[in-house]
């Protein structure tokens, strides 16, 4: 008859491995049940988290800051020449977290939520129209004291940097305008659609999520479901101010409200757009280019294998062009 061995017999660095490992496989199991009831049951947390985690990894800080009507939210982190950097429409200051590492090497960066937008406060009936975004964003620079920087603007971003700089010249230092609004382009579908009064980026569940998101993206970054249920109701609790400003950027003076101001740009500028951009097509640069009659310098620069996202989806390619265009003015 065999005897079971005993576990006392064993050499004193196998049982303390043993209970080790049991530990460890217990914090695991603990740790997958955590995990998966979050994603199931919470899953704006672990967005938050990896949000976080995305803005350590950048060396970037979270402030607030009350600047004119607003209550400002936003990310300083790094050291050297200043740069600002704004969304586009319907977005947030987190679009920025992935090229920031690049950046914040650098440079001292200063990424805020528009007002109206993210984590930023919200006047409820107030005009957020290009205009004024232009004048909100005088009185951020005022009170961070962030004259001569470098003024970066995606999309509506880039309609409001670029008023703001035509207006506030002696301000700015540089200007980079990034598949911007606010410029003439070749009417593309996205240009029917909105002129017809179609908002593409408001939806009501995943498949109008999906359906933005491929407006935006040459190739569409996978976002599990339970994340992008997260989006949605977002979204849906965003509706009435998303079709407000939305109406308000379709007015004449808003389409283009960066075209007409060409002329009082007198810092050095750069565009950069996606070559396949179904938003803001690429004539636009070209329109850039020509209007810009008092820029002592122009550069622009195209990027290929992307669409209206270059700083999600090349943001090693954006960051280059972007310091390269810093470093040299």
């Amino acid at each position: 008859m065999n005897t079971p061995p005993n576990p006392q017999a064993r050499p004193l660095w196998q049982r303390l491995l043993l209970r080790r490992l049991k530990f460890l496989g217990i914090v695991a199991a603990l740790l997958v049940v955590l995990l998966g009831g979050s994603y199931l049951f919470a899953p704006q947390w672990l967005m938050k988290a990896e949000v976080a985690r995305e803005a350590m990894n950048a060396q970037l800080e979270k402030h607030a800051v009350q600047a004119g009507d607003t209550r400002w939210v936003y990310y300083e982190g790094g050291q050297g020449p200043t740069i600002v950097l704004l969304h586009g429409f319907a977005a947030n200051k987190e679009v920025w977290l992935k090229v920031a590492p690049m950046l914040t090497a650098h440079f001292r960066v200063v990424i805020p939520d528009l007002p109206g937008w993210g984590e930023s406060s919200r006047i409820a009936g107030a005009s957020y129209n290009i205009d004024n975004q232009a004048e909100r964003l005088n009185d951020f620079v005022q009170t961070l004291h962030l004259q001569h920087a470098l003024f970066v603007g995606h999309s509506m971003g880039g309609a409001i940097a670029g008023v703001y700089a035509a207006e506030h010249p002696d301000d700015v230092a540089e200007l980079a305008l990034i598949d911007s609004f606010g410029l003439k382009f070749k009417e593309n579908d996205f240009a029917k659609q909105v002129m017809a009064g179609i908002d593409p980026f408001v939806y009501h569940d995943r498949a109008g999520f999906e359906r933005a998101t491929s407006l935006a993206f040459l190739h569409v970054p996978y976002v599990p479901g339970r994340f992008i249920d997260v989006f949605v109701k977002e979204n849906i609790a965003n509706h009435t101010f998303i079709d407000n400003t939305f109406r308000e950027l379709r007015e004449d003076s808003q389409v283009l409200s960066l075209q007409n101001r060409l002329d009082k740009l007198t810092m050095p500028t750069m565009g950069l757009w996606c070559r396949d951009d179904k938003i803001i097509d690429i004539s636009a640069l070209d329109s850039l280019r020509n209007g810009l009659t008092h820029a002592p310098s122009i550069n622009t620069s195209i990027l290929n294998g992307c669409n209206h996202m270059p700083q999600l989806e090349k943001p090693q390619e954006f960051a280059q062009s972007l310091t390269s265009f810093a470093l040299a003015h």
